[in-house]
């Protein structure tokens, strides 16, 4: 008697259950943990889902049969899924939210309703319409068609009604079918047949050809194949050459081609190739001579890797961090074990990526959101056959990127380095999971029994604070490479420069002067401002009006060269408008700057200067990121003019003047964290100056110059800072003394959330007894057209986090029971 099996599935859906499906018998052999499976769900839908549990229990239900299997073998490994389960739980998300933002989109399969031609259909058309003849003649030229195809062929937006009609009189039918989005790139090739695949033999072919004047050309085509086969060793007669290499040689016609072809002396084939680029290695890891405090605190993280899972590299800007990752990283690869290397920008990946491949070739592999779908798949693909004998393609051992690289299908993790780990940017904000990158590196590096190196010059408070509670090791480096030294760092008063008349436009005239200095002396200078666009508001002088976004509590910021009015919340944007909307005056005017304002103020003061800007409106295309650093590396760009971007990690050898043109809208954000990131920023894009023999001039203009905050980022003194901070999270319980769970309420009516958030305060309130801050209407109050209004929950850290998080997904479970408030969705975000 056959046993009947069964499959617990996973959807990329945010759904709170696994669900069971029945097996096939002829299906049982192919389905096991970590397959595709084809399912129904709903009334009409297919979905590709994960099979995460094969078992023969039957459900209380019936069961629905899975259609299909998609792959021979696994698309996620079992580790990958121990972590998909622990980010859901910690996360407060779904497992098939997780999902959905591990896999790559093309590894995501969906349905799409076909449309065929009944096959009893006999031609008779006299009963329809205008608009049901015009589909059944669309048909009669294409074998199916899909609903969006119909509707842009026949020009009507609501289509399906007319299907339907078609449907009822037998013209039609349709079926849903699953589109593997996933299409691997091919290429025709050009080789040699076999018995010419020798030197004597494709020697004899040429005597042959050259006999006769007709066959003589076919020779010459021949010769030009194998001279495209030329490498170091001579000819490789054996070589598969690209057909469009071949033709645009220009010696070898299409027409030549296909003649020889045809004789069968050259074969043409179509083969599978790779969208990514393979890079070989020409330096070695164990040629790198470390420095001796380098050296030193390379043999600290080991002996601290004895005592410590992770251990955290504080090393000031400048110190060599990267040359010591390298050392680790050669160590781990010969033991044949995979490295994840985390980055918190693209920005920073390209240079990083150059100087990796130098030593490790075609092992590095990188991951991130500019890549398409296809070349998603490809590096997922290499990542999961690490170990497998079977790929053909090289597989990747380094990883590098930013957060979405976590989730990666690794198998044998033996390190994993958070670069820069205090930054921001490793915290996934929307939509969930809001994982913060930095702590599921740790989680997952401990599921692989691997080690973690967190690496900065500006350690988060948490980490640090896990080092003083004897949680991680520690490691300093205090020296920067090759002796070159700290920069200078100067705090212009702006309220006294203005008094003075020392400002021009949005310079200091000390600023001015000192990247006039650095330009006369070939020398290249990184402007840092934290806006984007040209001016952060516009305003009408006669009634104070200014032009907020329709979908946001936000004004709109002027960008010039589009000229438009742009929210940068929900990308809403209107053209400037010539007289203010609300009472008509003309005597509008622009308040505030951002970096594309910066950027022609300075080409006025300096015309001669070669300036290039590096924002999110610069950067958007897939190499945006690379062609700005790279030109900047060569000496292309004089001034480089950004936001964010340029504070992290980057390391250039003719920076001597960095300028911080508006410290105060760091040091005043009205959060709890503005102060500790504020340091951050201001440090490390201070130490983005005099990095190499060339010295180094901080700039920081502020209207406040006496702010602790500054005084700090003038002594680099980073335990000062901590020390400060620590007392003051301690006295008012925020992070790292305790955990921080923000609760955000969201609708269309803004009666209706704040109703639901004064009916959700009493439950909270009950059950985390002075430990809720809130409802309290964020900042930005609404945001694409959703009110919004906050709880804050300080948990205390200890054994009982599992208990509390169980109690308020019961509290927020029974709220949306609620008829009143069943429309308002609920946002949890742990370690917000």
């Amino acid at each position: 008697m056959r046993v009947t099996h069964f499959v617990d599935i996973l959807l990329p859906l945010p759904l709170p259950a696994l669900y069971t499906y029945r097996v096939p018998y002829e299906l049982d052999d192919a389905v096991k943990f970590g397959v595709r499976v084809i399912v129904p769900f709903g009334r009409s839908k297919l979905y590709s889902a994960l099979v995460v549990r094969v078992h023969e229990n039957a459900p209380q239900v019936t069961a629905k049969y899975i259609l299909d299997v998609v792959d021979d073998r696994p698309v996620i490994s079992e580790r990958q899924f121990q972590l998909w389960q622990w980010m859901a739980n910690y996360y407060l998300c779904t497992l098939g939210e997780v999902m959905a933002a591990a896999l790559p989109s093309a590894l995501k399969l969906a349905s799409e309703t076909k449309i065929y031609l009944h096959p009893d259909f006999n031609g008779d058309v006299s009963s329809l319409n205008p608009n049901e003849l015009r589909i059944t003649e669309a048909l009669t030229y294409h074998e199916t068609m899909t609903v969006d195809e119909i509707s842009k062929t026949i020009q009507i937006q609501k289509v399906i009604p007319i299907i339907k009609s078609l449907v009822d009189k037998k013209i039609v039918v349709t079926d849903e079918e699953v589109r593997n989005r996933y299409k691997a790139k091919r290429e025709t090739v050009i080789r040699l047949a076999d018995e010419y695949a020798s030197e004597p033999a494709f020697m004899a072919l040429l005597d042959q050809l050259n006999l006769s004047p007709k066959t003589a050309p076919q020779a010459d085509v021949l010769l030009a194949f194998i001279m495209q086969t030329k490498n170091k060793k001579g000819y490789d007669f054996a070589c598969k050459v690209p057909k469009n290499k071949l033709l645009e040689s220009g010696n070898i016609t299409p027409a030549r081609l296909q003649t020889l072809i045809k004789k069968e002396f050259l074969i043409s084939e179509d083969i599978v190739i790779s969208r990514l680029t393979d890079y070989s290695s020409a330096e070695k890891a164990s040629d790198i001579l470390l420095s001796e405090p380098q050296q030193k605190a390379f043999e600290q993280i080991h002996e601290q890797f004895d005592s410590f899972p992770v251990v955290l590299l504080h090393g000031v800007t400048g110190s060599g961090k990267t040359e010591i990752y390298i050392k680790l990283i050669d160590e781990v690869l010969q033991q044949g074990k995979q490295v994840l290397y985390l980055l918190p920008e693209i920005a920073l990946t390209s240079q990083i990526v150059n100087r990796l491949r130098k030593f490790f070739g075609e092992k590095v592999g990188v991951y991130h959101s500019r890549f398409n779908e296809y070349e998603r798949v490809e590096i997922w693909n290499r990542v999961l056959e690490q170990d497998s004998d079977a790929a053909q393609l090289s597989k990747y051992q380094l990883i590098l990127g930013a957060r979405s690289a976590l989730l990666l299908p690794y198998k044998n993790l033996g390190l994993i380095i958070v670069d820069e780990e205090h930054d921001a940017s490793y915290k996934q904000q929307d939509p969930a999971p809001r994982y913060h990158a930095r702590d599921c590196a740790i989680v997952l590096a401990n599921m692989h029994n691997a080690k973690t190196l967190l690496g900065t010059a500006t350690p988060s408070l948490e980490s640090y604070y896990n080092v003083k509670q004897n949680k991680y090791g520690l490691v300093t480096l205090t020296q920067r490479f090759a002796l070159s030294k700290l920069p200078q760092i100067w705090v212009v008063n702006m309220v006294e420069a203005r008094k003075q008349h020392q400002v021009q436009g949005l310079f200091s005239d000390f600023l001015v002067e000192q990247i006039g200095k650095a330009l006369d002396n070939k020398e290249q200078v990184i402007l840092f401002q934290n806006r984007r666009g040209y001016a952060i508001r516009m305003i009408c002088n006669t009634c104070q009006t200014m032009p907020t976004c329709k979908y946001c509590d936000v004004t709109l910021t002027y960008h010039k060269k589009s000229r438009l009015l742009k929210c940068h919340y929900c990308g809403y944007a209107i053209d400037v408008p010539k007289q203010c909307p609300a009472c008509g005056s003309t005597d509008i005017e622009m308040k505030g700057f951002g970096t594309e304002k910066v950027e022609d103020t300075l080409a006025e003061i300096f015309p001669n200067a070669a300036i290039a800007r590096m924002d999110l409106d610069t950067t958007r295309s897939k190499n945006g990121y690379q062609q700005i650093i790279s030109d900047f590396e060569h000496h292309k760009t004089d001034i480089l003019v950004g936001t964010q971007m340029v504070t992290k990690g980057l390391d250039f050898d003719r920076v001597s003047v960095v300028g911080i043109l508006n410290a105060d809208s760091l040091i005043s954000f009205p959060d709890f964290r503005s102060f500790e990131r504020a340091f951050q920023l201001l440090a490390q894009v201070s130490g983005r100056a005099g990095r190499k023999e060339v010295p180094g001039k901080v700039v920081i203009q502020s209207y406040q110059p006496q702010h602790p905050a500054l005084k700090y980022v003038e002594t680099n003194d980073f335990m000062a800072m901590y020390n400060s901070q620590i007392a003051e999270r301690q006295e008012y319980h925020y992070p790292p003394v305790t955990r921080l769970v923000k609760i955000t309420l969201k609708h269309p009516d803004e009666k209706v959330v704040t109703a639901a958030a004064q009916a959700l305060a009493t439950p909270l309130r009950e059950a985390f007894h002075g430990c809720v801050l809130g409802p309290e209407a964020p900042l930005v109050s609404r945001i694409q057209n959703y009110y919004l209004e906050d709880f804050w929950i300080k948990l205390p850290k200890d054994n009982k986090l599992e208990q509390r998080k169980k109690q308020l997904l019961e509290i927020t479970e029974s709220f949306k029971q609620n008829t009143a408030f069943k429309s308002v969705r609920i946002v949890i975000n742990v370690d917000a």
